[in-house]
């Protein structure tokens, strides 16, 4: 980022490689098309572009660009109406040749889990496929939300505790 900052747009070839699936997955599980998630995540490179001389080397450039990546969806969501419906495939593998019942049972886990997490709040999404989708780390988190790192802490906890209430509900078990 710091040869962009410095003028070479072609460096931005790399960090669109190297970043551009992770973007499209935070993206994703938030939005919940495939479509929004493509057009998002060139909104971030082409952000990053415009506002390279905001970037300071004494950041985390993932945080840097996590903030932008924050932004921008928030100008989509303004734009646009909060539409919520989760597209089957995003990165899910089945294990190693399961037979047909086990993966019937964890098609539906999985399609029980994507419509609990389309139904948390946007924020409690948000924080949950931060650290959980993108393998963020608390400090990041709280970086790129404002916040302090004890906050983020519960705010997991809370988005997990109620991810599985909204699970179980859809899946007519108690939670216990």
């Amino acid at each position: 980022m710091l040869g962009v900052r410095g003028g070479d747009a072609g460096k931005l070839g790399i960090l669109f490689e190297r970043y551009q699936g992770p973007l499209f997955n935070f993206f994703l599980r938030l939005t919940g098309s495939r479509q929004a998630s493509e057009d998002l995540v060139q909104d971030v490179f082409f952000r990053m572009l415009k506002y390279r001389h905001t970037y300071q080397d004494v950041s985390d450039f993932t945080t840097w660009m996590y903030q932008i990546a924050r932004n921008v969806r928030f100008d989509y969501y303004r734009k646009r109406k909060r539409e919520v419906v989760l597209e089957e495939k995003e990165n899910e593998q089945a294990s190693q040749d399961p037979g047909p019942v086990e993966r019937l049972l964890r098609r539906q886990e999985i399609d029980l889990l994507r419509d609990a997490l389309a139904r948390l709040p946007e924020e409690k999404r948000e924080v949950l496929v931060l650290s959980r989708y993108q393998n963020l780390k608390y400090d990041q988190i709280a970086s790129i939300l404002c916040c302090d790192v004890g906050t983020v802490k519960v705010r997991v906890y809370r988005a997990i505790k109620e991810l599985g209430h909204i699970f179980f509900q859809l899946s007519g078990e108690k939670a216990s």
